[in-house]
């Protein structure tokens, strides 16, 4: 085998290049004309730790659709065990951002509360039903409803997260409430066969007949309140992603535990339903909260109208809750990590970015409550990365909270480093890392507000950006506004002169190969050193190149053709020579000002206005921002601003939302009709919905919760609940009225009194009893703490103001509606007899 070696190994074999000779024979080498050395890349990024000098950073991307948990935990098996010990002494691969800590954290959180809520429904299905074998009914029918979730989760692939467990969490509650008015029905069915002597039907028809009564007004109210999640499905974006597996597990959850109650309850009653049934009297609780609702509804029959107006007056008094609350696209998921993200003018040197970003990690770094700040300035070298030198983004991993000074919260940790970080030159935003990406990714603004100015000039977009963020930094609130600085870059600009290079038969292309092998560097080789491969790259000196008139003297190589006569010939000879000419006799050259980079929204070009602000209310501070700016800033024909960040998803949102819910209620509606037969009971059902929605918003007032996506999610779940619970109350006044029908006893409008009382005083355990579990199933989120219980207590917190002021005001409003309308059908009756 014969092989020709003439790769270029290093410095020496580049220096013994021959470049010509010097036409006595001597070589010219290139270590005659230039000067060989090794030199650094050009660099777009530098990454910090801890403020005590620079470091190499790594990024691990996961594929679309892979489990991030177990891709970081693969990853970290192969560090430990094979990158690590390969590495030199003295250098260690330190983690700077770990993900697995937030997934563990937040699935413990909801895994606690599902415990909790699952014990604190059973202890309220035993201390009601006094007999621990019925309750056993309904505590089975829970984790079995919750398993068969599990598995349709696995198998459309919902993971385990915040949203997914949450969506079981909320569920809890309802989820047994057919169970326990089926148990509860069974009872009292076995209670009057006692009394009877066990006489007429056997133990399992009585439990069949309990079952069939209540079974499919039960059914229609879990159809109900699954199809009540609807809207959820519908959203799209950011939201979509967010709320899908919560409104997957909660319809799986629910939509089994209604297949469950018509199918496996039945046959736990008939199994567990045995023994020594105590009656509903001798319960001590029952008999308390029955004597204490006895008044109310002897009140509420003797005054109905009086009450209906009383209950017009208190919906109407809670607008003023309502205009009260802000508004925000989602509550802050609390992530245990900080993401700084400040931003400077464009054109700073990776040395004064290298010194500014560790002179912010330092100060970061000094704050108690920091364990580790990562910073990076510029870029990585791979696409997924494209930013500038001047863009920081600085990882801030804090203690666990239990370490924190007292009384130190997130908020006042972000004003303490805010203010920490006052350097002239440099505005500072703070948000947190996977809501940053996320945030990034859909609209392009990496802070909570933002303001797209759009039009068809950059020098008027720079213009308008600037005196929108001078407008909105005054605006009480906000912490830092900056607006992109488009037109800052420097360009040297080399034009050249076409009817000039013309002249010497040069071309454009030729004129651009000499300044970028001059100017720019042009790679013309590369070494091969090994497995190791690096560009050979060609410039003049640094001082040939320092200014203008020095790159002006730089020459051109041309070639010029001379004619000459002979004598006593007619012919005539050319001659070729070579010359060179200067750059600036062939090209204009000066530097300028331009765009560093050049975005653009729908066709038009744009800039940003990034604003970052303290608070929650996102609705409110834009609504005082644009009166702000629409005062300040006058806009010329062709241009305009949009708001974006999380305002854009808050009014994208709500526009779907208003095409979907009235969709939604409507589909409601004809599902109780198939139910009740009848459009009065009906609406009577759905009027449970404005009074549920009293206790929501006042409720959020008092917490100083901002209306978001994660609310409307829960009043969308309360809905639901207040169809069931309408369709509970009603079923029993049904019963109750027509018991005294078919015994003869409805003839007067005091034997209506009497039915209505006793199909609402003496079936007040089942109403309490589904209340009672679904509070049970709700109270404890609003105490739990950690990753992602934020947003569980917005969801939970209109649910559980809604189910306390619809209990107080179903259990004494029905009555009375109740009495009007059957009493219209009395009368009549009356007169024909």
């Amino acid at each position: 085998m014969v092989r020709g070696r003439g790769y270029i190994r290093g410095v020496q074999d580049i220096e013994n290049i021959s470049v010509g000779t010097n036409g006595a024979g001597s070589p010219i080498f290139v270590r005659d004309v230039a000067k060989v050395q090794i030199g650094p890349d050009i660099r777009r990024g530098l990454a910090e730790l801890d403020g005590k000098g620079e470091v190499a950073g790594g990024i691990v991307v996961v594929r679309f659709g892979e489990n991030v948990l177990n891709v970081i935990e693969r990853v970290k098996d192969k560090i430990a065990k094979d990158i690590q010990p390969s590495l030199p002494q003295g250098v260690r691969i330190v983690t700077t951002y770990d993900r697995s800590d937030l997934i563990h954290r937040s699935i413990d959180t909801l895994k606690e509360e599902i415990i909790k809520l699952s014990i604190a429904v059973s202890v309220v299905c035993l201390v009601f039903l006094f007999h621990l074998p019925s309750a056993l009914v309904v505590i089975l029918t829970l984790p079995i409803a919750i398993i068969i979730s599990f598995i349709c989760m696995k198998y459309i692939g919902v993971t385990s997260n915040i949203m997914s467990l949450g969506g079981i969490a909320i569920a809890i509650g309802a989820m047994v409430d057919a169970s326990i008015i089926m148990v509860e029905n069974a009872h009292k069915k076995m209670e009057e066969w006692i009394c009877d002597g066990r006489k007429r039907c056997s133990r399992t028809d009585v439990i069949i007949d309990a079952a069939k009564e209540v079974g499919p007004s039960l059914f229609f109210s879990l159809l109900v309140i699954t199809v009540g999640f609807l809207p959820v499905f519908t959203l799209q974006a950011q939201a979509g992603r967010l709320f899908k597996p919560l409104a997957f597990t909660k319809t799986f959850a629910m939509l089994f535990a209604s297949f469950l109650a018509i199918t496996l309850t039945p046959v736990l009653m008939d199994l567990f339903i045995r023994g020594n049934i105590k009656p509903e009297g001798e319960n001590p609780i029952v008999n308390f909260l029955g004597k204490l609702y006895r008044p109310r509804v002897h009140f509420s029959l003797n005054h109905s109208w009086a009450i209906i107006i009383f209950a017009l007056v208190i919906v109407a008094l809670t607008v003023y809750p309502v205009s009260k609350l802000g508004s925000e696209f989602m509550p802050p998921l609390y992530e245990g990590t900080l993401f700084y993200m400040p931003v400077t003018v464009p054109g700073a040197s990776i040395s004064v970015a290298s010194r500014l970003l560790q002179m912010q990690d330092k100060l970061l770094k000094a704050i108690p409550e920091v364990a580790q700040v990562f910073g990076k300035a510029g870029r990585a070298e791979t696409a997924t990365d494209p930013a500038p030198i001047e863009m920081f983004e600085t990882v801030v991993n804090l203690k666990p909270e239990s370490q924190w000074r007292k009384g130190m919260d997130v908020e006042k940790l972000k004003n303490e480093m805010n203010d920490a970080l006052q350097i002239p030159g440099v505005a500072n935003s703070f948000t947190m890392p996977i809501k940053a990406r996320i945030d990034m990714n859909a609209t392009g603004i990496r802070t909570n507000v933002g303001v797209k100015v759009i039009g068809s000039k950059l020098e008027e977009i720079e213009r308008i950006s600037k005196d929108v963020e001078e407008a909105i930094r005054n605006i009480p609130g906000t912490r830092s506004a900056y607006a992109e600085r488009v037109t800052t870059g420097y360009f040297l600009d080399i034009r050249p002169k076409r009817e000039e290079i013309a002249r010497f038969g040069l071309s454009v292309n030729d004129v651009q190969d000499v300044v970028e092998s001059s100017l720019g560097g042009m790679n013309v080789t590369v070494t091969v050193e090994g497995r190791e491969r690096y560009p050979v790259n060609v410039r003049y000196m640094r001082e040939l190149r320092n200014d203008v008139e020095k790159i002006k003297r730089i020459l051109i190589p041309v070639t010029l053709t001379a004619g000459s006569a002979s004598s006593g010939m007619s012919g005539a000879s050319q001659a070729e020579t070579g010359g060179r000419i200067p750059l600036g006799q062939i090209a204009d050259i000066e530097i300028i000002k331009g765009p560093t980079a050049i975005k653009s929204e729908e066709g038009l070009l744009a800039n940003y206005v990034y604003v970052d602000y303290s608070g929650g209310d996102v609705g409110g501070y834009v609504e005082k921002a644009k009166q702000k700016v629409s005062s300040a800033v006058k806009l010329p024909v062709g241009y305009r601003l949009e708001w974006s960040g999380d305002y854009e998803y808050i009014v994208k949102t709500h526009e779907r939302l208003k095409t979907v819910i009235p969709l939604t209620i409507m589909i409601i509606f004809v599902l109780l009709y198939f139910n009740t037969k009848s459009v009065t009971k009906t609406f009577i059902v759905l009027l449970a919905v404005p009074f549920s929605l009293v206790g929501s918003f006042w409720f959020l007032y008092l917490l100083n919760y901002n209306m978001s996506i994660a609310v409307w999610v829960g009043m969308i779940a309360l809905a639901g609940l207040d169809a069931e619970t309408g369709v509970v109350m009603l079923l029993y006044l049904d019963l109750a009225y027509e018991q005294w029908k078919k015994e003869s006893r409805m003839k007067t409008v005091d034997d209506l009194d009497d039915a209505i009382m006793h199909g609402a005083v003496k079936r007040i355990r089942p109403k309490l009893m589904t209340v009672g579990v679904i509070l049970a199933g709700l109270i404890p989120i609003m105490f739990s703490h950690g990753a992602g219980s934020d947003v569980m207590k917005r969801i939970a917190a209109p649910m559980i103001g809604g189910v306390v002021t619809s209990e107080i005001l179903e259990l004494t409003i029905y009555p009375a509606i109740y009495k009007i309308w059957r009493r219209r059908e009395l009368i009549p009756a009356k007169e024909q007899d």
